[in-house]
């Protein structure tokens, strides 16, 4: 802290100037939690000042990283085609944002479950930590997250926070979120509620999702009927198809919850096809509040998961492994998006 500044800013030019050491600097610049907001901020205020930038592979070779994290989309089996679930393209730009705010390069690929994905990242040092998003059926995926917990490779997953989570999970309040839909569409005199969407342990998200439904009819004296949920995975066509099925059967429901805007999307088709009205015979709430929603006939209620914290925190979560701090599991709100499908 003695070092005057030289007419070439470096790192040691900020931590004179911010009283700080020169490794207290160049954690703030990585973006580490170690350091306080009001330091980070009175640091990163004097490197833009003095047009200081971080010198990428200096740091590197000091640190032994590749200050690089690889954000990896795993494609779900379409019966005619993989796929990548829309919700997590759309959480992509805040994933960009964080990194570029922290100074870290972002790889970016498409993977198949099946694939040794991990061998090409960490393993070979291009990336320093993993971020995992859409993985389809948990109960395939849940041995390769233990194998990864094993090696000791850094990684952060999106998807349901519970006492069972393999590695550190990012994920969104699905229960709270299902209590939620339930209770506005009691409030709107809903009773015949059906729930769209595979609830059980291939689909943990989506069975909280029920589950958070269920407690809310019970606390209005409601029984859940069995019979109003049905087992569909993240298609739209599966929604249109599982709507046909509860109208062909002739199971009175006077509202849905899907367990996605696109399950939510064909569910309306369905619906419109069998010529009811939304939101006159039947009310219609998705999840996830795709850009979609809001441009559907009638536009659609939802539950809004905040992408743009869920970007950060997924980020900050990784880098928290990568620098050997506590790296806890997150669960995050979510918001009700009331549109046209549940009130004229």
């Amino acid at each position: 802290m003695g070092r005057k500044p030289s007419n070439r800013p470096t790192s040691f030019d900020i931590a004179y100037r911010a009283g700080v050491s020169q490794p207290t600097v160049s954690r703030a610049l990585r973006g580490s939690k170690s350091v306080s907001a009001a330091t980070r901020a009175r640091i990163e205020a004097i490197a833009r000042e003095l047009n200081y930038s971080v010198d990428k592979n200096a740091s590197s070779l000091r640190s032994q990283r590749a200050n690089t994290i690889a954000l990896l989309f795993f494609e779900e089996q379409a019966p005619d085609e993989a796929r990548i679930n829309p919700f997590f393209l759309a959480m992509l730009g805040a994933i960009t944002r964080e990194c570029a705010t922290r100074g870290l390069d972002l790889l970016i690929s498409f993977q198949k479950l099946e694939d040794d994905w991990h061998v090409r990242y960490q393993d070979s040092h291009r990336a320093d930590g993993l971020i995992l998003l859409g993985y389809g059926d948990y109960k395939l995926y849940e041995d390769r997250l233990r194998q990864l917990v094993g090696q000791g490779t850094h990684f952060v997953r999106w998807g349901n926070v519970d006492e069972g989570s393999i590695g550190a999970t990012v994920g969104s309040d699905n229960r709270g979120a299902g209590r939620m839909a339930g209770e506005h569409l009691l409030r709107l005199g809903r009773r015949r509620i059906a729930f769209l969407g595979q609830a059980d342990g291939h689909y943990p998200e989506f069975a909280e999702r029920y589950l958070g439904l269920c407690e809310a009819l019970e606390a209005s004296g409601i029984a859940p009927d069995p019979k109003l949920q049905r087992d569909v995975v993240n298609l739209e066509d599966m929604g249109r198809a599982s709507t046909l099925s509860l109208i062909e059967e002739g199971i009175p429901f006077d509202a849905i919850f899907a367990a996605s805007d696109l399950i939510a999307v064909g569910a309306m088709r369905a619906l419109r096809a069998a010529g009811m009205s939304i939101p006159e015979d039947v009310a219609v709430i998705g999840f996830d509040d795709l850009p979609a929603a809001s441009m559907t006939t009638p536009p659609l209620t939802t539950i809004m998961q905040d992408l743009k914290r869920a970007g950060e925190v997924l980020v900050e979560t990784l880098v928290a492994q990568i620098e050997d701090q506590e790296a806890l599991s997150r669960t995050l709100p979510t918001r009700l998006v009331v549109r046209r499908s549940t009130a004229a």
